[in-house]
C-alpha cells in the first residue's frame, strides 16, 4: 500500500497556533517586489483554506499546502534573495510537517483569475478602496469598530465602555496615523455645570496614493456640507474621490465617508449641542503610537473627568418629567435612555431627547456586531419612582386624615 497523500488528524489542524502561524506568515509577505509573484501565492492559499469544513479538511488542507508549495518553487527564480519568499518557504515545510501532510499528491485547483485591465494590477486598481483591498490580501473582510461622543458629554468607546465626563475645553477623540478628531466642550448656560460638545474639528491626514489633507469643521448653527476648502472630496488625486461628504439633513445631519481607510462618521447637531459617531476599520483605530495614547475613543474619559450619571437624581420630580420624556424616544432602559434623563434634567432642555436617539441610530447603523446594540450599566442612572414608594409619600396623610375624624 503507498502511502496516502494527507493522513487525518483534525486536532492539529484546529490547533490555534497553526491558524496564527499562518496569518503571521501573510502579514510578513504583505511587500513584494513587483517581479516577486509571493502575494499571489498568498492569496492563492488564503482562498483555497477560507472555508474548509468537514471530514475531509485535513485532505484539503493539506491540497492548499502543496499548492502552495508549487507555486513557490514556480517564482523561485525571480524572488531569490527575497526575505518575505523564504520566510513562505519556511513556513509551509513547518504546517506539512505539522499536519503529516505529504509532499507528493494532488493539489487544490486553481483560482480564476480576473480579467487585466490595462495592466494595471489589483493593487494600483484598489488601493483606495480598504475594503476590497483587505478582502484582496487577506481573504476575509476587515473588521470595524464603533464610538461615539454626544450630549453632556457622554462617549462610548471602541471597546464598549460607557462614560459620562465632565470634560471642558478641547480633547481628542481620536488620534491616529490617518485621523485626527478634536471635541470642543463648553457649558450649556453660563455658571451651568453641564458641558456640551459646541466644536469638531475633523482632520483627515494626507494619504499621497488618494487623497490631499482634508479639514472638517463643525460648530453649533453651523454645521457645513464641505470641507475647509469649499470642496466636498479629497481632491484632484486619483483616488479622491475615496472620501466625501454628504448633507443628509440641512443643518442637522453632515455623513463623510472615506473609503480609502474604511471609515464613516457621523456629525449632528440637536438643540445646541454636536454629537460625533464613528465606524472605523480597527487596523486604521489601531494604527497609533504610545505617544497619542490620550483619545476618548479608545480609553474613555480620565478617570478624574467621569461622573456617575445618578447625579441628576437630586429632584425626583425632575427625574421622572425628563424619564417621560425619553421614553417616548428611548424605549429601552439602557445607557443611552440613561444619558437622555441625565441630560434632560441636568440641562432643561428636552432637546437632548434628540441627541441620545440620534447616537442610537448611529450605533444601530455602525456597530459590526448589533447584539452589542445595548449597554446595561446597574445603578448609573436615575431610578424610577415606584407606585409603593409613592403609597408610602402618601400613607402618613391618609393616617393623619383619619386620626381627625376620629
Amino acid at each position: 500500500m503507498g502511502k496516502p497523500a494527507c493522513s487525518e488528524s483534525p486536532g492539529q489542524l484546529e490547533n490555534p497556533g497553526i491558524f496564527l502561524r499562518a496569518l503571521l506568515l501573510l502579514l510578513f509577505c504583505r511587500h513584494v517586489s513587483s517581479q516577486c509573484k509571493i502575494l499571489r501565492c498568498n492569496s492563492e492559499y488564503v482562498a483555497a483554506t477560507l472555508n474548509l469544513r468537514g471530514s475531509s479538511r485535513t485532505t484539503a488542507f493539506c491540497n492548499a499546502l502543496r499548492s502552495y508549495s508549487h507555486c513557490t518553487r514556480k517564482t523561485a527564480r525571480t524572488c531569490r534573495g527575497d526575505l518575505a519568499y523564504h520566510s513562505a518557504v519556511h513556513g509551509i515545510e513547518d504546517l506539512m510537517i505539522q499536519n503529516n501532510c505529504s509532499k507528493e499528491g494532488p493539489t487544490s485547483p486553481p483560482r480564476p483569475r480576473p480579467p487585466a485591465s490595462n495592466h494595471q494590477s489589483f493593487e494600483s486598481l484598489d488601493i483606495c478602496n480598504y475594503e476590497k483591498s483587505f478582502l484582496y490580501k487577506h481573504g476575509r473582510p476587515p473588521s470595524y469598530q464603533h464610538c461615539a461622543a454626544f450630549g453632556d458629554p457622554h462617549i462610548r468607546t471602541f471597546h464598549h465602555d460607557f462614560h459620562t465626563c465632565r470634560v471642558e475645553g478641547s480633547w481628542p477623540l481620536l488620534d491616529n496615523d490617518y485621523l485626527f478628531v478634536q471635541a470642543t466642550s463648553s457649558p450649556v448656560a453660563k455658571g451651568s455645570n453641564a458641558t456640551v460638545t459646541s466644536k469638531l474639528t475633523i482632520i483627515f491626514k494626507n494619504m499621497k496614493e488618494c487623497i490631499d489633507q482634508k479639514v472638517y469643521q463643525a460648530e453649533i448653527d453651523n454645521l457645513p456640507a464641505a470641507f475647509e476648502d469649499g470642496s466636498v472630496n479629497g481632491g484632484e488625486r486619483p483616488g479622491g474621490s475615496s472620501l466625501a461628504i454628504r448633507e443628509r439633513s440641512p443643518g442637522q445631519h453632515v455623513e463623510i465617508r472615506a473609503e480609502y481607510i474604511g471609515t464613516t462618521i457621523a456629525v449632528r447637531q440637536a438643540g445646541h449641542q454636536l454629537s460625533f459617531s464613528i465606524r472605523v476599520a480597527e487596523e486604521v483605530a489601531r494604527a497609533f503610537t504610545e505617544e497619542q495614547d490620550l483619545q476618548l475613543c479608545v480609553g474613555g474619559c480620565p478617570r478624574s473627568q467621569r461622573i456617575s450619571r445618578s447625579h441628576c437624581c437630586r429632584s425626583r420630580a425632575a427625574a421622572e418629567t425628563a424619564r417621560a420624556l425619553c421614553k417616548e424616544m428611548l424605549p429601552v432602559e439602557d445607557v443611552y435612555f440613561q444619558s437622555c434623563v441625565f441630560d434632560v434634567v441636568t440641562s432643561g432642555d428636552a432637546n437632548f431627547t434628540m441627541a441620545a436617539h440620534g447616537a442610537l441610530e448611529d450605533a444601530r447603523v455602525f456597530l459590526p456586531n448589533t447584539e452589542k446594540l445595548h449597554i446595561f450599566q446597574a445603578g448609573a442612572g436615575c431610578p424610577q419612582v415606584s407606585p409603593s414608594f409613592l403609597l408610602l409619600l402618601l400613607l402618613p396623610s391618609g393616617l393623619w386624615a383619619l386620626s381627625l375624624d376620629l
